[in-house]
């Protein structure tokens, strides 16, 4: 089940939870703020989002995910607000019996993720801000 959180996210907790004694593999993925994009330094990043929207679309690529690639458990969990250099936006992790299914699927969610769920990031400079749009 995929959540919207507004508070930092404990990646360990997701993988605990996810993982089970038939999983021959558990890949997590954690997208995290970096101080820098497109030649200028990042102060920080605020993530906002449709967030009935967001949760719907994140359900049904959890869905796809499953069924594409035959993998046991996927769960995304994408942060909101500001958020810090150094901090995770989004974790993804992934638990099937093999690794190429799995790392496949993680792959697939964040690349979907970027181009159908409905969150937007906007990025803060010492000398202004900026929407950023697409992937």
């Amino acid at each position: 089940m995929p959540l919207l959180v507004r508070e930092p996210i404990d990646t360990r907790a997701l993988r605990d939870r996810l993982s089970q004694p038939e999983d021959g593999a558990v890949i997590t993925f954690e997208g995290v703020v970096r101080n820098h994009a497109r030649g200028r330094q990042v102060e920080y990043l605020e993530y906002h989002a449709y967030e009935d929207m967001a949760l719907k679309k994140l359900a049904e690529l959890e869905a796809n995910a499953r069924m594409q690639f035959g993998i046991r458990a996927i769960e995304i969990i994408h942060r909101l607000g500001r958020l810090e250099h150094g901090e995770c936006s989004v974790a993804i992790a992934v638990a099937a019996a093999h690794r190429a299914p799995a790392f496949e699927a993680c792959r697939f969610a964040i690349d979907t993720l970027k181009k159908t769920v409905p969150i937007w990031k906007k990025e803060f400079y010492a000398d202004g801000e900026v929407w950023i749009e697409g992937p």
